[in-house]
């Protein structure tokens, strides 16, 4: 009799969910030949592609439709079965703080899955920038926060036992390839002063001669992304976030912008088991 993997229906469900094979790559923590690899053992157990082929990336079809909705059904069969036979059991409520820009990347996969295995957590998002999310007041609120900071800087209200450096991130130039706004002058799309990438663009173009002026601010990651999308102009973002809707942009009028931070501030303050689990849910993800 023929048996359909659940690892592979996850990686197909995941490329669905996420827009494509290589951020599903990321989100899984495998390499994109891996992912590759999966859907052509799916599509052959299947006798049937699953994508079609569009431009330089591909689009789920008609039978690849059909099948999100059957995988969808077994693969919360499998984890209802794990949850009630392990009696793993989560209750209470847990508070996470996430930068916009890590909330459009991160949220679509992990609130679904998370969910679905722990019914019992309600969960309660705030999206803001990292200064924000980690000021001393702010901080408070939270029972976890994922946060971009500056290399081996954190505000002093932070308790370092708190902080776990997920990753070291490297911080790059994007935009609109069509209309980039690389012009003399050069055009910036930036969140407002406290932002981590408004700080190190500012210094770095600052240290060279290259003209340039601030277009269009915004608090808002979608907010930007559309100005971004209008050719408004540039800006910086760290390399494993960035949207498909973005391309990265390279010019030599452009500075190299080093690398960024991003830490996972687990504060424990309501239900530590909780935290703990959303914390392995979002590492997971960032370590790939």
């Amino acid at each position: 009799m023929k048996q359909l993997s659940l690892d592979n229906l996850r990686t197909f469900v995941t490329i669905v969910e996420v827009g494509n094979f290589n951020k599903a790559g990321e989100v899984l923590g495998r390499s994109q030949p891996a992912i590759s690899l999966q859907i052509k053992k799916l599509e052959g157990q299947l006798s049937t592609k699953l994508f079609d082929k569009v431009g330089q990336g591909y689009q789920i079809n008609i039978q690849g439709k059909r099948l999100y909705k059957k995988a969808m059904q077994m693969l919360a069969i499998n984890d209802d079965i794990f949850r009630e036979m392990s009696h793993e059991t989560l209750r209470g409520r847990m508070r996470l703080g996430i930068p916009s820009e890590f909330a459009s990347a991160l949220l679509p996969s992990i609130v679904g899955e998370f969910s679905n295995r722990y019914p019992d957590v309600s969960l309660d998002v705030t999206s803001a920038l990292s200064k924000h999310l980690l000021h001393s007041n702010q901080s408070q609120q939270f029972d976890l926060v994922l946060a971009l900071v500056q290399p081996n800087s954190m505000p002093s209200n932070i308790n370092s036992e708190h902080v776990e450096v997920i990753r070291e991130d490297e911080l790059i130039w994007v935009g609109n390839t069509t209309k980039p706004g690389l012009s003399d002058n050069l055009s910036l799309v930036l969140a407002p002063d406290g932002c981590v990438y408004r700080s190190r663009v500012i210094e770095k173009l600052k240290q060279q001669t290259q003209p340039w002026k601030i277009s269009y601010t915004n608090p808002d990651f979608f907010g930007l992304l559309a100005a971004l999308k209008q050719g408004l102009g540039i800006t910086a973002l760290a390399k494993s976030i960035v949207p498909d809707e973005l391309s990265i942009i390279k010019d030599k009028r452009l500075p190299k912008l080093g690398k960024i931070s991003i830490v996972l501030v687990n504060l424990d303050t309501q239900h530590p088991q909780v935290s703990a689990t959303m914390a392995k849910y979002i590492k997971t993800r960032l370590k790939s």
